[in-house]
């Protein structure tokens, strides 16, 4: 699984990945998280409000930091 975090490094876009972290730990489960800060990358996404969450190339969550919790749900219906 590959968990991608869209923004150009604001608060929130660090405040998602730190959330996503925690996520994944409490799920058990190991993934590849990777920071896309280049803005003409997050555009390819079609995403325009950062920051984003995308799981295996999926946008799943964009324009808000989600808590732990919201971030569970969404990998589990990724599993």
């Amino acid at each position: 699984m590959v968990i991608k975090i869209l923004g150009t490094g604001c608060k929130k876009c660090v405040s998602l990945t730190e959330n996503t972290e925690v996520a994944l730990k409490e799920l058990g489960q190991d993934a590849e998280v990777v920071k896309v800060t280049e803005v003409k990358d997050i555009m390819a996404y079609g995403v325009m409000s950062t920051p984003a969450l995308v799981i295996d190339e999926k946008v799943v969550s964009y324009g808000k930091v989600l808590k732990p919790k919201d971030i569970v749900s969404l990998l589990k219906s990724a599993i």
